[in-house]
C-alpha cells in the first residue's frame, strides 16, 4: 500500500474532456430539472381553472401557490445540510421518486386544505433537487467549463417550467386540471428510476469522505481510462473536510459578505420570479380575452416568460465566462426592472406584452442559473450542496412572499400597472446587490482551497 502512487481525483476532473459518462450525467440531471420545473410551476397554469373551479379568492389562492415554495424551503436547507453529509445520490434519487409520488397524489385532491398540505409535502422533497443536480454538476466538470456546463443544464428547470404552460395549455381544456398533475407525477417516476441504475456520486465527496474506493475507482475510469488505479491506490482531493454546522461554515473564513450578499440576490430574485411564473397567467387571461384572443392563451404568456429564461440562460454562460458574474447579472437584473415596469402599463399591445414577458424571463429566470453557477464556484465540495441550499433555500422566502402579497395586493384591488412598477424594484435592487458582489466575492480564490487531503 506504501507504494501505491495516490491519485488526486481533483486533478483527474480537472484535465479530462468532457466524455459520454458525464454527458449521460449531465442529461440525467437535466431531466430531474426539468420535471422538478414542471412540478413547481404547474399550479401557476392550473390557478385560473382551480380559482373559478373551487371559487378561490385571491389571498387564498396566493396561499395555494406558495404552499409548495414553503415546503421546498425546509428541504432546501434540510436536505442540502444532508447531501453533504451522506452524498448528493441518495438524496438526489430519494427526493425525485418522493415528489413524483406525492404529484400523482395532488391529482386526487378535493378541497383546498387538501391542496394546501399536499403541495407543502412534495415541496420538500422538491427542496434539494436543485442544489444537489448542480453540486453534481459541478463536480464532474473541468473548470473551464464549469460555469457554461451548470448555467446550461440548470436551464432544464426552466424548460420543465415552459413545458408546463405548453402542457397545461393543451391537457387542460381536454381532460382538466387534475391532468397535469398526473403528467407531472409519471414522468419523474421513471426518471427517478432510471437515475438508482445510471446516476454515479460525486468522485471529490467519495474521496474526501472515504466512502466506496471501489466504486470510486471505478466511475473515476469512466472520466478517465487513462488513469492508473488499483485497489491499493490512495484517493485524494485539494480540499480538507471540516467540521461543524455546514451552514454556520458558510460565514467563515471570508465568506461571510460574499454569503450574505448572495443570499440576498436569491431572495430578490425567486421573489420576482414566482410572482411572475405564478400571476402570469392569472392577469394575463383579461388581457388576451381583451384582444379578442381565447383565455387559455393566457398560458402561453406566462410559457413566454420561460422561453426567455431558457434563452437567456444558454447565451448566459459564455458571457459570464467572457465578462465575469458581476457585468453579465447586472445588466440582466437592470433589463429585467425595465421589462417588468412595462408589463402593467395601461393599454399594452399584445404582441408587446409577450416581448417584454420574453425580455423579462431572460433577466429574471435566466440569471437564476447564473447564480446557481456562482454559488457553486464560492464554495468547496463539503460545503457545496450546503452553499448552493441555502442560497435556494433563503431566495425561497422570497418565492413565498412573492405570490402571497400580489394575492393581498390584487384582492386590495391594485392595478396591473401598479402591481407591476412595484414587482420592478426587486429586480432593481438585484442589480445593484450585484455590483456589491465585485468587493466581497472571490470565486476562484474560493474554489481552489489549497489544502489537499489523502484517503483510502
Amino acid at each position: 500500500m506504501q507504494g501505491a502512487a495516490p491519485v488526486n481525483v481533483s486533478d483527474v476532473i480537472a484535465t479530462s474532456r468532457i466524455g459520454p459518462f458525464q454527458i449521460g450525467l449531465f442529461a440525467l440531471c437535466g431531466l430531474c430539472l426539468i420535471m422538478d420545473g414542471f412540478d413547481v410551476q404547474a399550479i401557476g397554469f392550473v390557478a385560473p381553472r382551480l380559482a373559478a373551479e373551487w371559487g378561490i379568492s385571491g389571498a387564498l389562492l396566493g396561499s395555494v401557490l406558495s404552499a409548495a415554495l414553503v415546503g421546498v424551503l425546509f428541504g432546501s436547507l434540510l436536505l442540502s445540510m444532508l447531501a453533504d453529509r451522506i452524498g448528493r445520490r441518495p438524496v438526489l434519487i430519494g427526493a425525485c421518486l418522493f415528489f413524483s409520488l406525492v404529484t400523482l397524489l395532488t391529482a386526487r385532491v378535493h378541497s383546498v386544505r387538501e391542496l394546501l398540505a399536499i403541495r407543502f409535502i412534495a415541496g420538500v422533497g422538491l427542496g434539494s433537487i436543485m442544489p444537489n443536480a448542480m453540486a453534481l454538476v459541478g463536480e464532474y466538470c473541468p473548470p473551464r467549463v464549469r460555469v457554461a456546463a451548470i448555467v446550461i443544464v440548470g436551464t432544464g428547470f426552466t424548460a420543465g417550467a415552459m413545458v408546463a404552460g405548453f402542457v397545461s395549455f393543451w391537457l387542460i381544456p381536454r381532460f382538466g386540471w387534475r391532468s397535469v398533475f398526473y403528467f407531472g407525477g409519471t414522468v419523474p417516476l421513471v426518471i427517478g428510476l432510471l437515475m438508482l441504475f445510471w446516476l454515479p456520486e460525486s468522485l471529490q465527496f467519495l474521496a474526501l469522505y472515504g466512502k466506496d474506493p471501489e466504486k470510486l475507482a471505478r466511475w473515476l475510469k469512466r472520466v478517465n481510462p487513462a488513469v492508473a488505479v488499483t485497489r491499493h491506490t490512495q484517493f485524494t482531493v485539494r480540499e480538507g473536510r471540516q467540521k461543524g454546522v455546514p451552514i454556520i461554515k458558510l460565514f467563515e473564513q471570508g465568506r461571510a459578505g460574499s454569503t450574505i450578499l448572495l443570499w440576498t440576490v436569491y431572495f430578490m430574485n425567486l421573489l420576482n420570479l414566482y410572482f411572475l411564473s405564478s400571476w402570469l397567467p392569472t392577469v394575463a387571461t383579461p388581457l388576451v380575452k381583451a384582444a379578442g384572443v381565447a383565455a387559455s392563451y393566457a398560458s402561453l404568456v406566462g410559457s413566454t416568460l420561460q422561453v426567455g429564461g431558457v434563452l437567456g440562460a444558454v447565451v448566459l454562460g459564455p458571457l459570464i465566462n467572457r465578462f465575469g458574474f458581476v457585468k453579465v447579472l447586472t445588466t440582466c437584473f437592470a433589463l429585467a426592472s425595465i421589462a417588468i415596469g412595462t408589463i402593467g402599463q395601461p393599454g399594452l399591445p399584445l404582441g408587446l406584452l409577450f416581448l417584454v414577458v420574453f425580455i423579462a424571463g431572460l433577466g429574471i429566470v435566466g440569471s437564476q442559473s447564473g447564480l446557481n453557477a456562482l454559488a457553486a464556484t464560492l464554495y468547496p465540495t463539503d460545503l457545496r450542496s450546503t452553499g448552493i441550499g441555502s442560497g435556494l433555500g433563503v431566495g425561497r422566502l422570497g418565492s413565498i412572499v412573492g405570490p402571497v402579497l400580489a394575492g393581498e395586493l390584487i384582492s386590495a384591488h391594485w392595478t396591473a400597472h401598479s402591481l407591476f412598477l412595484a414587482a420592478a424594484v426587486p429586480a432593481l435592487i438585484s442589480a445593484l446587490v450585484m455590483i456589491a458582489m465585485q468587493w466581497a466575492a472571490r470565486p476562484q480564490e474560493l474554489a481552489a482551497v489549497a489544502s489537499e487531503v489523502m484517503v483510502h
